[in-house]
């Protein structure tokens, strides 16, 4: 697909220039990325904008293999956050890339004479309203699901995949093969191209990197309508840029996932620390170590009553005796939890292995819990949880979510502030924190992490009670947030949002820091009105009356 055709060129040319001079201007730090040249010595005539009931009424007009719904999309304005709702225009449900590519290229050739702005939506994982657009278009990529998937067995495994399809239906054809992708985010019921616009992350990434590292080719719709094909070797800029980039370059309709041997087994490991210092010095001796576990993750435990009871309806205790007289009320713990891959006739050599592994850790030996469960159980153990909690209407409400990269030289610092006087009493949900090797992460991707050759992410999953004015209401929980973030840029932590969400545009410089130059300049290459991904409030599309 190329570019707009040249009769709207001709039309339009002075307006254009116009529009990249005002965009230029709006976005600090870029403008040297265009002839400078001065708004008050242009006399241009704009072109006249169109009312809201046209921009919609031109929508209908386009030929689709899918459709558009113009009512009832108020599941369009929510996501899992449930703190943000923007209702759109319009919803596409395509059934093809070329519908995604003519709806976006319409919207691109109405230019500024039109507001509506595009959001690709998967499965509504976005805690802040990311993938929501006030008053724009919202793509359901999940309609783009029946696009077959096909494995590739051989010495370089991989499986083509929509961009709309979830990753646990991934998981289960590629099983049927003996295969499966290397790197998992902890719930897998998640779009593709949702994970791959972050990073997708879980205890794989110390081993083989995020998502983000594992692809091979990408087909992406950019902020124009054409559909490009890129990868390492080819369209190389866009390759990088999409992945990470936070949906500002394009929309990920295809990708071509790392696959490798799947195991048929795992066994899962817990096991407590009452020492900080203590659980993250064998996190990172796990991850520096050869032939470690396939998966190292941990969390904090704050005030949790019977937490190893709680535990015993998936794990055994392999010591009940003395697991019988520890308790957990009122203390601060820290959980180790590792799984180690295996097949039915290896067990010998992987319980060594794993009895190898745990004699060189130092955590508290009476809280060694242990479970053997189908790799699929394992990596879908989130879903569980998640259809409990639906099931008593606790599902869909605020979960004002947190999420860090610490640099390894800091943890400290942090879990002491934090841990020590921020979160005394209670978590309000999981907190996560496990380390990983910059080693593994392509630091080409728009992706943007420490510079340390190991940093932690810590994960605050908070849920909040709506009615609630109390330490489990979304207020109580936002205030804790702020205090956060205050104390990790007061102390200059050097630390990274992960899943980002900023206000400004100055925040989100500081958050790229010297990257930023680059990011700017690929949105004015694949995205140059800004029409997509509205809701990360990066950059605004600039219209007639903006």
């Amino acid at each position: 697909m190329g570019s707009p055709p040249l009769i709207f060129l001709k039309h339009n040319i002075i307006y254009l220039k116009v529009f990249i001079i005002f965009f230029l201007t709006s976005v600090p730090n870029i403008t040297n990325l265009r002839p400078n040249q001065s708004l008050a010595t242009l006399k241009v005539q704009r072109p006249p904008s169109l009312n809201s009931t046209n921009i919609v009424s031109s929508l209908e007009t386009l030929s689709l293999d899918g459709y558009f719904s113009f009512e009832n999309n108020h599941h369009a304005a929510k996501d899992f956050g449930n703190m943000y709702h923007f209702l759109p225009s319009a919803v596409l449900h395509p059934k093809s890339v070329q519908d995604i590519s003519n709806t976006i290229r319409h919207i691109y050739e109405m230019g500024s004479a039109s507001e509506l702005t595009v959001a690709a939506r998967g499965h509504g994982h976005s805690t802040q309203g990311q993938a929501q657009a006030h008053q724009g278009v919202v793509i359901n990529m999940e309609s783009l699901q029946k696009l077959e998937m096909q494995v590739h067995t051989g010495k370089t495994p991989y499986v083509d995949v929509s961009g709309g399809e979830l990753w646990i239906n991934i998981l289960h054809e590629t099983l049927k093969h003996g295969l499966a992708p290397k790197s998992w985010t902890d719930y897998l019921h998640l779009t593709v191209g949702g994970t791959l616009s972050n990073a997708g992350i879980s205890g794989q990434a110390f081993q083989h990197g995020p998502q983000i590292s594992n692809v091979y080719q990408l087909e992406v719709v950019t902020g124009k309508g054409e559909v490009v094909t890129c990868s390492e070797k080819k369209n190389t800029d866009l390759f990088y840029g999409v992945l990470g980039g936070l949906g500002q370059f394009g929309i990920i309709t295809r990708a071509r996932i790392s696959l490798g041997p799947a195991p048929k087994m795992v066994k899962w490991i817990r096991v407590l620390y009452s020492e900080f210092s203590i659980f993250t010095k064998d996190q990172e001796q796990l991850i520096s170590s050869e032939n470690s576990f396939d998966y190292i993750e941990g969390f904090i435990i704050i005030n949790r009553t019977g937490l190893l009871n709680n535990w015993r309806s998936s794990f055994r205790p392999k010591d009940p005796v003395q697991a019988n007289q520890f308790s957990s009320d009122g203390r601060t713990l820290y959980c180790l939890e590792v799984v180690k891959h295996f097949n039915p006739d290896d067990t010998k050599t992987v319980n060594q292995s794993m009895e190898n592994l745990l004699s060189k850790l130092s955590y508290i030996p009476s809280t060694l819990f242990l479970s053997e469960v189908p790799y699929v159980e394992f990596l879908d153990r989130v879903h569980v949880s998640e259809k409990k909690l639906q099931a008593k209407g606790l599902y869909e409400i605020p979960h004002p979510w947190l999420n860090f990269f610490v640099p390894k030289s800091r943890i400290s610092d942090f879990a002491e502030e934090i841990f020590g006087n921020i979160l005394t009493d209670t978590s309000n949900g999981p907190i996560l924190i496990y380390p990983v090797n910059q080693s593994k992460w392509n630091n080409k991707t728009s992706l943007v992490t420490p510079d340390e050759d190991v940093f932690y992410l810590v994960a605050f999953l908070t849920s909040a009670m709506p009615s609630s004015t109390g330490t489990d209401g979304l207020a109580h929980i936002l205030t804790q947030n702020k205090r956060i973030l205050d104390f990790c840029a007061t102390a200059e932590l050097g630390i990274k949002q992960y899943l980002p969400h900023y206000n400004t545009q100055e925040e989100w410089q500081a958050h790229f820091g010297p990257r930023w130059k680059v990011f700017a300049q690929r949105k004015l290459a694949y995205d140059p009105l800004a029409i997509l991904a509205p809701g990360q409030k990066i950059f605004r599309k600039a219209t007639r009356t903006s």
